[in-house]
C-alpha cells in the first residue's frame, strides 16, 4: 500500500508504465481511503525495482509511507493493468 498524495497526480499511469518497461506483471488501484495499492510479480531484481519506483512516485505526488507484503507468486496473467 502507497500512502500519501498518491492520487490525482497521475500515480498509477506512472507505476504502469514503469512495470511495462521492467516487464514485471501485476496491477495497480486506487483505493477509497486515498491510498494505492499494486500488486507486482516477476523477476526479483525487478521488483525490487518497482518498489523504489513506488517509493519515489511521480512528480506532484508525495510518498508518506510504503508497506510491502511478500507472497509467494501466484503466476498471474502476463501483463500489468490499471484497476
Amino acid at each position: 500500500m502507497i500512502a500519501g498524495r498518491v492520487q490525482g497526480v497521475g500515480f498509477r499511469f506512472f507505476v504502469s508504465d514503469r512495470a511495462r518497461a521492467e516487464g514485471v506483471h501485476g496491477f495497480v488501484r486506487n483505493l477509497d481511503d486515498g491510498r494505492v495499492e499494486a500488486m507486482i510479480e516477476g523477476d526479483v531484481e525487478a521488483v525490487e525495482r518497482m518498489e523504489r519506483v513506488l517509493r519515489r512516485g511521480p512528480a506532484g505526488a508525495h510518498v508518506e509511507s510504503v508497506t510491502v507484503e511478500d507472497v509467494p507468486p501466484v503466476g498471474r496473467p502476463i501483463g500489468f493493468s490499471i484497476r
